[in-house]
C-alpha cells in the first residue's frame, strides 16, 4: 500500500494461511537480521492475529500485541483474545503508549 511508504529495503512476506509465520519465509528472515521480538496488530484478532503470536511464542519470539489496533467480526471472542490468550503469550499495550516507548527510545 502506497499509504505505508514501503521502502525497497522493507521485509515483504506473502501470509497464505491463518498465522504469518506457516508456510512462509518470515521467520527465516527474521532470524537472518538477528529479530527478537515481533509487535502485532491486524485483522480477525482471534484467527490471524492469534494464530501468529502463538507461532511466535513458541519460536522464541518476545511478542507484543498492539491490542487496539486489533478488530474482530466477533467483539466476545476478541476481547477472549485480548483477556485471556494474549497475555499469556506476549505484552498488551496500546497504540498510544507504543509510539511513546518508540519515540523516547529514539530521542
Amino acid at each position: 500500500m502506497p499509504e505505508l511508504d514501503p521502502r525497497p529495503s522493507d521485509l515483504r512476506v506473502t501470509k497464505t494461511n491463518w498465522g504469518a509465520f506457516t508456510n512462509s519465509t518470515l521467520h527465516a528472515q527474521l532470524q537472518e537480521r538477528g529479530v527478537t521480538q515481533v509487535v502485532l496488530t491486524g485483522i480477525n484478532t482471534q484467527i490471524g492475529v492469534e494464530t501468529t503470536a502463538r507461532t511466535a511464542y513458541e519460536l522464541g519470539y518476545n511478542v507484543v500485541l498492539v491490542t487496539d489496533a486489533m478488530t474482530s467480526f466477533d467483539a466476545t471472542a476478541h476481547e477472549h483474545s485480548v483477556t485471556r490468550i494474549f497475555p499469556r503469550l506476549g505484552q498488551n499495550t496500546t497504540t498510544a503508549d507504543l509510539l511513546t516507548l518508540l519515540a523516547a527510545r529514539s530521542a
